[in-house]
């Protein structure tokens, strides 16, 4: 009995002293996933005259995908439009009028003389926006 009761102490101790040798860290942060889904609270509309409800105007942005090599993954006017939509929620807006979308080559890239962002991507696809304040239907209870 006595021999069972050591051995289940020294069982705890070595598995006790083994526990701080291990570290979990991981990317999983909630800002991380506010800034994820911040996309998701801003409404795209086709045309201004579409918003049927009062709103303001707030100002523009603009989202863009780069295509580093040739062969990496085309340039997404999705995920362009999607960081333009998150742009717009840092700035607080709740809609989204996106204007125009526009692929870059790398020669047009070197013709337009783009920022440095752009000229380090072989193909870039840029969405502009306006990003709007949309009044809400407030829900009755």
């Amino acid at each position: 009995m006595i021999f069972l009761k050591y051995t289940a102490l020294l069982l705890i101790l070595t598995l006790s002293a083994c526990s701080n040798l291990y570290f979990v860290s991981t990317n999983l942060d909630k800002d991380n996933f506010h800034q994820y889904f911040s996309a998701s609270a801003v409404k795209m509309y086709k045309h201004e005259r579409d918003i049927a409800v009062k709103h303001q105007f707030i100002g523009p942005v603009e989202g863009q995908d780069c295509q580093e090599k040739p062969h990496h993954a085309a340039p997404d006017k999705i995920i362009a439009r999607t960081q333009a939509r998150q742009q717009a929620y840092l700035l607080q807006a709740n809609g989204i009028v996106f204007t125009a979308c526009a692929e870059l080559t790398p020669e047009e890239l070197s013709k337009h003389n783009r920022t440095n962002d752009a000229r380090q991507c072989h193909a870039i696809t840029i969405c502009y926006g306006k990003a709007y304040v949309v009044e809400t239907k407030k829900k009755v209870k």
